[in-house]
């Protein structure tokens, strides 16, 4: 036999694959927590001034209906007794007649407050996230409707189907310490 061969003996091969067993264990660990510490801390969200209202909201979500849903800015609304965002552009009269409203599941209710001036509120449990609200407000009004991802319904799948669908490149991974992101407006007076 050659001298120069060293012979392992059972107990050092036992504790050699022991440790090496155990590293990958602690590296794997590690890794897994480090992902999900990483995942916990960003969700997705979609950037309003990016936005294009191309409905794929609506549609490409893995839950049915979207995470995604209108939120209304009340601090930039004007309160329009005209509204573009609750009004469908050939609307004849100005009531709240199923054929003269905008959103498609009447998500969006209209309330008097005196003359002239409405608010609207978005019923969430009826918004499918389609966004004709969202472009009907940014074409006639000041924007104030928005479409936003949800948090408390979201998933936060690892690879949205939204995001990946956005011709806008609109979604993006942010903060969950501030999940929001509104376009021309600040604030957390939202509905």
């Amino acid at each position: 036999m050659d001298e120069n061969v060293k012979r392992i003996d059972r107990r050092d091969f036992i504790n050699s694959a022991l440790r090496i067993s155990v590293g990958i264990a602690v590296g794997s660990i590690g890794g897994v927590l480090l992902a999900r510490t990483s995942k916990d801390d960003m969700v997705w969200q979609l950037d309003p001034a990016k936005c294009v209202q191309c409905g794929r909201c609506a549609t490409s979500c893995v839950l049915t209906p979207s995470a995604v849903k209108c939120v209304h800015v009340y601090n930039m609304c004007g309160y329009c007794d005209l509204c573009g965002g609750y009004f469908r552009p050939e609307a004849k009269n100005l009531t709240t007649a199923a054929e003269n409203q905008l959103c498609p599941t009447a998500a969006i209710e209209r309330k008097y407050i005196e003359d002239p001036f409405f608010e609207y509120h978005i019923n969430e449990d009826l918004c499918i996230g389609c966004g004709k609200c969202v472009e009907g407000c940014g074409s006639f009004g000041n924007g104030s409707m928005q479409l936003q991802v949800r948090h408390d319904l979201c998933v936060n799948c690892n690879q949205c189907a939204i995001a990946r669908d956005c011709p806008a490149d609109a979604f993006s991974r942010v903060s969950r310490e501030s999940p929001y992101i509104f376009k021309g407006f600040s604030t957390d007076e939202t509905t």
